[in-house]
């Protein structure tokens, strides 16, 4: 089905879906337990393909809304945003994959996730072209990332999701940005 013919995804449906994701998650989890990759995830759309993160480390999804440039950042952070008072910084997702620049359209968003990787908690935004659903994802239909050779580093990627046919990757969105790129956005914000 081509971009333009899909029916806009109701943000505020996803929102909900989020939230009672999380909070039916936090009442579930048990301490210092290890969570395997099993649970649910938002999947969004880069280019022509899917993705997907955690539930857990979405905080909500905005419409785009004005970014103001910082100077002397990588060309993948966009700038920072005023979020009901809160100063956070923006990365664009396609950037940071070296995808081509897109302009934003309608159903370009934002998803506000909190990040904690090496001792560095930061919440930032990430621009994605669309938003797609909640997907309760089951173990038996993630996969391990496979080797692309030596030189490619996969960290970022927590699996790969079958799903209808099609592959889902699933993303660490800490090991996506780095610590070296939280430090740098914590000091932008």
């Amino acid at each position: 089905m081509a971009k333009s013919q899909e029916a806009p995804v109701d943000r505020g449906e996803l929102q909900a879906q989020i939230k009672q994701a999380n909070s039916h998650a936090t009442a579930q989890c048990e301490p210092g337990k290890a969570l395997d990759r099993e649970g649910k995830y938002l999947t969004f759309s880069l280019s022509e393909e899917e993705y997907g993160i955690g539930i857990l480390k979405i905080k909500e999804i905005i419409g785009m809304m004005a970014i103001t440039s910082v100077p002397q950042t990588p060309p993948f952070v966009k700038g920072v945003i005023n979020l009901r008072g809160k100063v956070i910084p923006v990365v664009d997702l396609r950037l940071r994959f070296g995808m081509s620049s897109i302009a934003y359209d309608e159903r370009t968003c934002i998803i506000v996730v909190e990040i904690g990787a090496h001792g560095v908690n930061v919440v930032i935004g990430i621009v994605v072209d669309s938003v797609s659903e909640v997907l309760n994802i089951k173990g038996e239909d993630i996969e391990d990332t496979p080797t692309f050779g030596t030189r490619l580093n996969t960290d970022y990627i927590l699996g790969m999701a079958k799903m209808d046919g099609k592959v889902k990757i699933l993303l660490d969105i800490a090991e996506v940005l780095g610590a070296d790129d939280l430090e740098a956005m914590a000091k932008a914000a």
